[in-house]
């Protein structure tokens, strides 16, 4: 990628596996997403590891597009940087706008949020990482969903409850004031995409998965 395409980096959060950029690129805001080299990994092997991984996330985004769940547009794949270079998402974040927000708006986002997680595991997709830190709130694409660097391409019953239950214990812990009330919408708009069906079964995994975790700690 040429210096010219790219101006006033900023570092704007340093990850295990990336760091996130903002830059301008053309005169546009933008996200670069840079998977870092890990000393401990054999040169050839980090490298392929990385550059597999920028791919399958920029497909991943794109899959969830066909999805119907809004993601940041991609710009640029750069295998060679392994880099991802996306738009910038202007709006707020859900766990901001939970905090914030009336009752009423708070339980409606919450159940668009579960019709776009049902979204994705319809289509064989599981994001990994459901935090309110990873959705924003925008004006013209409603909830968009970012870091797709943990999502996987998958339809087992296990992976969809524990998407699910890492969602329900952020509400949990992060916005337990509410969160009980958001996490009941969110499951409404789970079910309504999926089917009734579908979600008895997720619903019942996620709680033999959040039992199993319950035991392994006492132990």
């Amino acid at each position: 990628m040429s210096d010219e395409s790219l101006s006033g980096e900023k570092l704007l959060h340093r990850g295990a596996e990336a760091d996130l950029y903002l830059q301008m690129w053309y005169g546009l805001k933008v996200i670069r997403k840079v998977r870092v080299r890990k000393s401990y990994r054999v040169e050839k092997l980090d490298v392929a590891l990385r550059r597999t991984r920028t791919i399958h996330e920029a497909l991943i985004m794109h899959d969830a597009k066909m999805a119907g769940v809004a993601t940041p547009l991609i710009y640029l794949v750069d295998l060679e940087g392994t880099a991802i270079v996306m738009q910038y998402v202007e709006g707020t974040r859900l766990k901001e706008y939970l905090e914030t927000s009336k009752t009423e708006d708070r339980l409606e986002v919450c159940r668009i949020l579960g019709d776009r997680v049902g979204r994705l595991h319809s289509f064989g997709i599981v994001h990994g990482d459901l935090t309110t830190s990873n959705m924003i709130v925008t004006d013209d694409q409603g909830i968009v969903l970012i870091d797709f660097g943990l999502a996987e391409y998958s339809r087992e019953l296990e992976k969809r409850g524990v998407d699910i239950l890492l969602g329900q214990r952020v509400f949990q812990s992060t916005h337990h004031g509410y969160g009980a009330a958001c996490y009941r919408a969110f499951l409404e708009g789970y079910r309504n995409r999926v089917g009734s069906d579908e979600a008895d079964q997720v619903e019942e995994r996620v709680k033999q998965i959040a039992r199993r975790g319950r035991y392994a700690v006492e132990r």
